[in-house]
């Protein structure tokens, strides 16, 4: 909400006559409206409201409400930024259909089934944690790092299941998960560069291969200084790049021997790039493209600035997802 007056007094008042879900998740203090020649509320000239904390509030006390915590976070876009366990949801930009992302993150990481009127209830970290503290009896151990990990990382049931399709049916690109991103202005290449490599070693998944020995598939995690990723560069025309973009996402992976992740760079003039991002379904998935474009987007600001970029490290990665999945349902 944009308020010319006090934003504290507006919160206040609307906070006692609403349902929280109903409160604006931000409240933007302005001196007046900016309005166009007409007359009409200029939207375009209005200040981007910041939803990040309001103050610096309680750290996570536990491994439930730190996982919670990071959760907020990658939810809602938050990258860089401790969500404190009282830091309300909606407040921080929350809204009906980020909720239902946080219900279905939660389910997968903490493995715990979790009403969506719940978050509505109680959109807390610390609120969310007491929840599933006082229902621990019907929830199920969450997914944690697993320090040290097994020489051998089996694959989750949904990679076994993709593994066993790309055997079958022979080098296909019916599982790549292509992305083009426009990128008009000018270009630092090799921050570019450089911004893929962090999101690479950020992310295990995309630094991982698939093999096959006498006791079935498995994966493993490459080293970050052994999964370099080449960024090729072509320059085409804009007739040429529908055609391009077509072969470059076409081109089928060897998931025992190269990385389920690659990227192309077409550069139609000085000023105009598309990036294209290839992913293996076996790593990715739709939800995966939001946090893979925001860390992209984090790191390669970072090396533009000539920095690396300043990011907390994952607390877990989805091959602990693979063991604590085996652990739980067994490895059948």
């Amino acid at each position: 909400a944009y308020v010319v007056g006090s934003a504290a007094g507006l919160r206040e008042f609307v906070s006692g006559r609403l349902p929280d879900y109903m409160v604006p998740s931000a409240f933007v203090e302005l001196e007046e409206l900016p309005l166009t020649s007409n007359g009409k509320l200029d939207r375009r000239a209005l200040p981007v409201p910041d939803y990040g904390p309001e103050s610096a509030g309680r750290a996570p006390r536990s491994p439930r409400e730190e996982i919670l915590a990071g959760l907020f976070a990658e939810t809602l876009g938050l990258t860089g930024t401790s969500v404190s366990i009282d830091d309300d949801f909606f407040r921080l930009g929350g809204h009906s259909l980020l909720a239902t992302r946080l219900v279905s993150r939660i389910r997968t990481v903490l493995d715990a089934e979790l009403p969506i009127r719940q978050l509505f209830e109680t959109p807390t970290v610390a609120g969310l944690a007491d929840v599933l503290e006082r229902e621990g009896g019907d929830v199920r151990r969450g997914v944690v790092a697993v320090v040290p990990r097994p020489e051998r990382i089996p694959l989750s049931y949904a990679q076994q299941r993709l593994w066993f399709l790309s055997r079958f049916e022979g080098p296909s690109a019916t599982y790549n998960a292509p992305v083009a991103l426009r990128l008009a202005g000018s270009l630092d290449r090799e921050a570019l560069r450089l911004a893929l490599s962090d999101v690479v070693a950020r992310h295990e998944s995309l630094r991982t291969v698939f093999a096959e020995d006498a006791d079935g598939a498995h994966q493993t995690v490459l080293p970050v200084d052994a999964a370099g990723l080449p960024l090729s560069t072509h320059s085409l025309d804009e007739e040429e790049l529908t055609e391009a973009l077509a072969a470059a996402a076409a081109r089928p992976f060897d998931l025992a021997r190269e990385l389920p992740f690659r990227a192309e760079l077409f550069r139609l003039a000085e000023d105009d790039h598309v990036l294209l991002l290839v992913t293996h379904h076996i790593v990715s998935d739709a939800w995966s493209r939001g946090p893979l474009a925001r860390d992209l987007t984090a790191a390669y600001a970072a090396r533009v600035s000539g920095e690396a970029p300043a990011w907390e490290p994952l607390p877990v990665q989805y091959a602990d997802h693979s063991l604590w999945q085996r652990d739980i349902l067994g490895s059948e």
